[in-house]
C-alpha cells in the first residue's frame, strides 16, 4: 500500500520547478494522495497539479496567497466541500531577501515575516482547528531552514522568520499531541532549487566556494526534502511531533 493512500494533502508554494514544494508535491502524488497544491502563482499550481495527474497520481491547482486570512478560510472551505477532510498540511510557501542587516527596510522584514512566519500560525491554526472539529489524527510539516538553527550571514529577517516557524511548530505539537495531530519542522540547507541553479549560473565561483564548506560535497536534490516530507506527513512517523529534522548535507555539523 502506498504510504499516504486515501490521505488529502495541502501544499503550499509549489508551482517552482525545480523547487521543495513541487518536489514534495510530486513525491505525494506517487504516494497515492489526493494533493492539493496552491500557490500565488494560480497558473503554476495548475501545471504541477496537471503534471502529477499525467504521472498518474491525483491532484488539483488552485491560487491561494498565504498572507491573506480570507484566502486560507476559502481554502479550506473548499477543500472541506470538496474532499471532506483534511489529513496533510506543508506550509512550504516562502521567500528570502539576501542582504546585511543594516541594508534591511522595515518593508523587507514585514514581507519576509508575513510569507514565512504569519502564514504559517494562520493555516496551521486553521487546519488544526478542522482536524480537531473532524476527529482526524493528522499531520502538519512546517518548512524552516538550517537558519534556523545556526547563524548564516546576510538573512538576518529570513532567519528570525524560520526561527518563529521552529519554536511555534513545537508549542503547538506539546498542545496538539493528545488529540493525535502532530507538527514537525523540516530544515533544509542548501538545496538546488531553481533559484539556487540560477545563482550558480551566474556566479560560478561562489557556488564552488559554497558546495566546498558542504561536507557531502554537493547541494542537495529537492527530492531529498521530498522524500523528509513524506516520512513526517506518513505514519512512518507516528510517534514524532515538536522535532526538528535537518536536511543539509552536514552543513550545521562542522
Amino acid at each position: 500500500m502506498a504510504l499516504l493512500e486515501n490521505k488529502v494533502c495541502l501544499i503550499t508554494g509549489a508551482a517552482s520547478n525545480p523547487g521543495l514544494g513541487h518536489s514534495i508535491a510530486h513525491r505525494f502524488g506517487e504516494q497515492g494522495a489526493t494533493v492539493i497544491v496552491t500557490d500565488m502563482d494560480g497558473a503554476g499550481a495548475e501545471r504541477t497539479a496537471s503534471e502529477i495527474n499525467d504521472a498518474g497520481g491525483t491532484a488539483v491547482g488552485w491560487g491561494q496567497n498565504v498572507t491573506s486570512r480570507d484566502e486560507w478560510v476559502a481554502t479550506l472551505a473548499r477543500i472541506k466541500s470538496d474532499y471532506g477532510r483534511i489529513d496533510v498540511l506543508v506550509n512550504n510557501a516562502g521567500i528570502a531577501v539576501l542582504q546585511p542587516l543594516e541594508a534591511f527596510t522595515m518593508a523587507d522584514y514585514e514581507k519576509q515575516m508575513s510569507v514565512n512566519m504569519t502564514s504559517v500560525f494562520m493555516g496551521t491554526q486553521l487546519v488544526v482547528e478542522m482536524m480537531r472539529e473532524d476527529d482526524i489524527k493528522g499531520s502538519i510539516v512546517n518548512m524552516s531552514s538550517v537558519a534556523a538553527l545556526v547563524g548564516v550571514v546576510g538573512v538576518t529577517a529570513y532567519a528570525a522568520s524560520k526561527a518563529g516557524v521552529h519554536g511555534f511548530t513545537k508549542a503547538v505539537a506539546a498542545e496538539t499531541a493528545r488529540q493525535g495531530i502532530r507538527c514537525n519542522t523540516l530544515h533544509p540547507g542548501m538545496i538546488l532549487t531553481n533559484m539556487n541553479a540560477q545563482a550558480a549560473t551566474d556566479n560560478p565561483e561562489e557556488y564552488k566556494i559554497i558546495v566546498d564548506k558542504i561536507p557531502m560535497g554537493y547541494m542537495g536534490p529537492p527530492s531529498s526534502i521530498a522524500d523528509a516530507a513524506l516520512f513526517l506527513a506518513s505514519d512512518m512517523s507516528s510517534y514524532v511531533t515538536g522535532t526538528e529534522l535537518v536536511i543539509d548535507g552536514g552543513l550545521i555539523s562542522v
